[in-house]
């Protein structure tokens, strides 16, 4: 089992996030306010914003230990990130997308592995075209089929399902929900949807003024509103 476990001190304009966070393998959503710091924790995660006091560790593996001066570059954490925006590469194919990142893969085995991973999350036929033909969903189905494709120990997501319809939506929990079981690694998924949160979460982590205020399993948390 490879746990994640986090700890992060840092000031965010008048905010000061303060939290500590232990992440099993599953999925858990973080929830709170707007502007509680919930996406600002996925950042440092992810390396792309550094906290003046902090840790992440990931199983045996540490990414950052302030005390020690480690910090692991982002291109060297194994994880992926979906963003609210999905950042797919606009000049390239949906599978070129899916491609990009899988460097533990050899050459030859990478694209029959990409196409495998878009008839997957049910989007093959976009294989050979670019980001700016696809719709909303089909888009949300290759970011998620890039975001499994290296194999990553840490999924990160900021609200990438919240423009969809609810069909649609559930469609992609389930997907996600899938990946995470087959993998066995941490996710940790900013939502403020409640509905999402019951379906998806195994644990919940809420957060308010940079605060860890209330955290346990979906059932023990979300007996509230906390959106």
């Amino acid at each position: 089992m490879t746990d994640l476990v986090a700890s992060m001190r840092l000031p965010r304009g008048e905010l000061t996030i303060d939290v500590e966070l232990v992440c099993k393998p599953g999925i858990t959503c973080i929830m709170g306010p707007s502007g509680a710091g919930k996406s600002t924790i996925l950042a440092v995660l992810a390396g792309l914003v550094s906290p003046t006091v902090g840790k992440i560790v990931l199983g045996d593996t540490t990414w950052l230990d302030r005390e020690k001066n480690i910090e692991v570059p982002v291109h060297h954490r194994r994880l992926s990130y979906m963003f609210q925006n999905l950042a797919l590469f606009p000049h390239m194919t949906a599978r070129q997308n899916v491609e990009y990142g899988m460097h533990d893969i050899p050459r030859e085995a990478r694209t029959p592995k990409a196409l495998e991973l878009l008839a997957h999350v049910g989007v093959k036929h976009l294989a050979h075209r670019r980001p700016r033909t696809f719709s909303g969903g089909e888009a949300q189905r290759v970011a998620l089929a890039r975001a499994i494709a290296r194999r990553p120990k840490l999924l990160l997501l900021d609200e990438p399902f919240s423009a969809l319809d609810r069909e649609l939506r559930s469609q992609l929990v389930t997907l996600v929900r899938e990946f995470v079981a087959e993998l066995q690694v941490p996710l940790v998924h900013v939502t403020h949807s409640l509905s999402e949160a019951r379906t998806m979460a195994d644990h919940v982590v809420v957060i308010d003024k940079g605060k860890l205020v209330r955290q346990g399993s979906a059932a023990e948390v979300l007996v509230d509103d906390v959106d």
